[in-house]
């Protein structure tokens, strides 16, 4: 163990168990890790690579120690190394029995020895690791302490200046309430008096509105007394139809329906598409699929006419406007069935035809003066319609106001 512990640093291939002995000085490798040594020591090919570094290494001192040369010879493996085993054997056995007592002492003495002061110099080593932490740390103290009372004289400094800079704004702030009063009370002179000012002139304008409305209405009921008295005259029969009807006549022959329509971009609110479709004889043009994939882009398209044509239905029987949807079939050649509700009418347009096209017609058929709404988003039928006297409303104002009369 001791001939294999010398040589282990410089055997190839060592086992994994011998690697971390291999770096411990020749003594601690035979004491640490002689189980280790003994166990690898029973692999053939290990043995032969320490004895390979021992032949080259082996002093004669030990050759004339009986139990080098057994070692050796059990090592090195030489023609009839059995024998010198068993000679080295005998010899030992026929020692002083004392003297292997006397040197087995003083081996462990020896190895005591070294381990106490492997031990001293580990402790000694431990003690100056902790000095230098030791001081490290008192080092950092003082540095803190030193910072602390920086900071806690900064601080003390940072508080007077506030408390300076309080007393200064609180004064400042005394003079400044005191002139805001001032001017206060003035505005609410200068406030009272314009309004005084304010109601005489509502007076006055009132009662300018009241004459000038007096007025009106008396040349409104001339106009509307004379207009019946014609009427009379001339014994006209009611107004039936519309000028839209021709148009929508020939897309039904041609087979095409009524749909939807969407919002055009013009800016009006539910609110004020409810007063378009309150005027008399009004009419409501919609861009079908624009409106209902607006509002409900997620459906299909049956689903989506479904809705907007119910949705649209009681708006019209509340408002009483005329009302046509238009969708939007120019890429298909069949039509589908649709359940039209009543006061809605429903147009597919052309094959061939888009809806945007159809809603230009219809608005070019009505005459100038008449309450015509196109519901679109699309911003060139917005501009198209408005230049032919439409009135261009947003699909969001349509469905703003769908939402409202449901």
């Amino acid at each position: 163990m001791a001939l294999t512990a010398d040589v282990l640093p410089a055997v190839v291939r060592l086992p994994p168990a011998l690697r971390r002995v291999a770096e411990f000085a020749p003594v601690r490798r035979a004491r640490l890790g002689a189980g280790a040594i003994i166990t690898a020591l029973a692999d053939e090919e290990f043995r032969e690579r320490v004895a390979t570094q021992v032949a080259g290494r082996t002093s004669p001192d030990r050759e004339d120690d009986a139990a080098g040369r057994a070692a050796l010879a059990w090592l090195l493996r030489p023609e009839g190394w059995p024998t010198v085993v068993e000679e080295a054997a005998v010899e030992l056995a026929e020692r002083d029995g004392a003297t292997e007592r006397d040197e087995a002492e003083a081996a462990r003495l020896r190895q005591r020895l070294e381990q106490v002061e492997q031990t001293l110099r580990e402790v000694r080593a431990a003690h100056k690791v902790q000095v230098e932490e030791y001081k490290v740390e008192v080092s950092t103290l003082r540095r803190k302490l030193g910072e602390a009372r920086a900071g806690e004289r900064s601080a003390r400094e940072e508080a007077e200046e506030a408390t300076r800079a309080a007393e200064e704004r609180r004064t400042a702030t005394e003079t400044a309430s005191a002139a805001q009063d001032k001017e206060l009370r003035r505005l609410r002179a200068q406030v009272e008096r314009a309004e005084a000012e304010l109601s005489a002139g509502r007076r006055a304008a009132r009662s300018e509105r009241d004459e000038g409305s007096l007025r009106a209405r008396m040349l409104l009921d001339t106009v509307l007394e004379s207009a019946a008295g014609l009427q009379r005259e001339l014994a006209l029969p009611p107004v039936s139809g519309a000028p839209g009807d021709r148009i929508e006549r020939e897309l039904a022959e041609a087979g095409a329906p009524a749909a939807a329509s969407t919002a055009v971009p013009g800016g009006a609110t539910p609110a004020v598409l409810e007063q378009y479709l309150s005027l008399p004889r009004a009419r409501l043009l919609v861009d079908g699929y624009n409106v209902s994939k607006t509002a409900w882009p997620e459906s299909t398209l049956e689903a989506q006419r479904t809705r907007l044509l119910g949705a649209l239905a009681p708006l019209v029987a509340r408002t009483g406007a005329e009302a046509t949807v238009v969708f939007d079939a120019a890429s298909s050649s069949t039509r589908p069935v649709v359940r039209v509700p009543r006061g809605v009418k429903v147009l597919f347009s052309p094959e061939g035809v888009i809806a945007d096209d159809v809603l230009r017609e219809l608005v070019a058929a009505e005459p100038r003066g008449r309450m015509v709404v196109v519901v679109s988003s699309d911003r060139a039928v917005a501009t198209d319609v408005s230049r032919a006297g439409a009135r261009a409303v947003a699909s969001e104002a349509l469905l703003g106001l769908l939402a409202r009369t449901s």
